[in-house]
């Protein structure tokens, strides 16, 4: 994932639900990092694991309710993997993200696709929504974002999900489900050369007006 986003980040950092620090940890080196997450524990757990780090700064944040503050750690870039559909009000949550972003700056997101495949999975993890291109183009356009790039992510997850949430309808990803998506990492890295596809996931970078 981090391969497929880093030529879009800039220096000036902020994650929106970071987590425990997986994507954290890739981008720990950039010239200032502002990791937050709107659970206290991880937001525990991001302390520990960057302690030391002054570059980089942990805070409790909650959409669409984002810290005017943020706007003087004056950021290029904001990261939001896989937020957004747990988010209601997901307009109001890209207006305040916009605000926050430098003039250029970009936001750089990533949202659970296709709504057809929206099953017992998506509800256990507390998923609102799963997203069309189209609509994506709409709600940035709404927000004043930019669109500079759309693409589908993780083509050979569809079936699967599907199958799990929807055929099977369980709440939790079998084990062994886990073992193929890591044999399926490569993949990834192939999909992109397939000139038109659908995936999993969508990815769409905005940039904020100059």
């Amino acid at each position: 994932m981090y391969e497929r986003l880093a030529r879009w980040l800039g220096q000036r950092v902020l994650e929106i639900g970071a987590g425990i620090g997986t994507m954290s940890a890739f981008l720990a080196d950039h010239e200032r990092v502002v990791l937050t997450d709107p659970d206290v524990g991880y937001v525990t757990k991001l302390r520990e694991r960057f302690r030391g780090r002054t570059n980089v700064a942990i805070r409790s944040l909650t959409l669409p309710d984002v810290d005017g503050q943020l706007t003087s750690e004056r950021l290029d870039t904001v990261v939001c993997l896989n937020v957004l559909e747990h988010v209601r009000d997901d307009q109001n949550s890209l207006d305040a993200i916009k605000r926050v972003l430098v003039p250029g700056g970009r936001l750089v997101l990533l949202v659970p696709a296709l709504p057809a495949i929206y099953g017992t999975l998506d509800a256990e993890l507390g998923h609102v929504r799963r997203y069309t291109a189209r609509e994506l183009r709409q709600k940035y356009a709404a927000a004043g974002f930019r669109l500079v790039y759309l693409e589908y992510f993780n083509l050979a997850g569809i079936f699967g999900w599907w199958l799990v949430g929807n055929v099977l309808r369980r709440r939790l990803i079998p084990t062994g489900a886990l073992a193929v998506y890591d044999w399926l990492v490569p993949l990834f890295r192939l999909e992109r050369f397939i000139p038109w596809r659908l995936g999993q996931s969508l990815i769409a970078i905005g940039e904020k007006p100059a």
